[in-house]
């Protein structure tokens, strides 16, 4: 996979692009990530890529020209051309479910992180093939948010986190409930002791009891998650009350 991002805090993202699986997946050559900043495609000496918006109101908007043409020098053609995407609160919720969707569909993506009161509309209209949000907040730009999307994207990519089945046990991923309760050594924490079946050696015992606790910590803390499960025939009654 390729990702482009475009930023006004290149780096903001180099730092924790250059981190832990992120900066692993791109020694390793599994992904090419570039971070460019939107100023070097403004064409006045001051750099200039924001202006008071018509109409009035505070603030400023970022302005079209140094964004297009970012865009058009980065997102390539034909069969190469990358998927541009914009992050800001407007868009698309992001879940587990599109991140999938993202990595399995598309090779190339160019993320356009915004700043001040967003982009101009006509960049939005012409340019931007998708809109995403990582929640229901404000941030004071884009980078944040376009960094989430890519640290959830390489995580899936095969070989990035060594064992092929880590990503699969995750919260959101599987049945799509929250990962139940995780302990390690020593059995006996001040007084605080790991559940006995876990110690057991049952597996099947032991994968029975996480589902149950997987059931029901979704249910204490994300019940709309088994309120969708639901209306799709999941019905975990039985584990909840185990």
């Amino acid at each position: 996979m390729k990702i482009d991002l475009l930023t006004l805090f290149p780096a903001m993202a180099q730092g924790v692009l250059g981190e832990s699986i992120l900066g692993r997946a791109q020694r390793a050559g599994l992904v090419e990530i570039r971070v460019h900043q939107i100023r070097d495609y403004a064409k006045d000496k001051h750099h200039t890529v924001d202006d008071r918006p018509f109409g009035g109101g505070p603030g400023m908007v970022m302005k079209a020209e140094p964004l297009v043409d970012a865009i058009e020098h980065l997102r390539g053609e034909g069969k190469d051309r990358a998927r541009v995407i914009y992050l800001t609160p407007e868009g698309v919720r992001l879940d587990q479910v599109k991140v999938r969707q993202l990595g399995k569909e598309h090779r190339r993506l160019l993320l356009v992180s915004g700043h001040y009161e967003g982009i101009d509309e006509r960049v939005r209209q012409g340019w931007i093939d998708e809109e995403i949000s990582v929640g229901d907040y404000v941030l004071s730009n884009g980078t944040l948010p376009a960094l989430t999307l890519i640290d959830a994207l390489v995580r899936l990519i095969p070989g990035v986190l060594g064992n092929e089945d880590s990503a699969g046990e995750d919260s959101f991923e599987g049945e799509g409930l929250l990962e139940g309760p995780q302990y390690t050594r020593p059995e006996d924490f001040r007084g605080m002791k790991v559940p006995g079946v876990l110690l057991s050696g049952h597996h099947a015992e032991v994968l029975k009891w996480q589902r149950s606790q997987a059931v029901a910590r979704t249910k204490e803390r994300r019940e709309d998650l088994l309120d969708e499960k639901k209306q799709a025939g999941f019905t975990p009654a039985k584990e909840i009350k185990k």
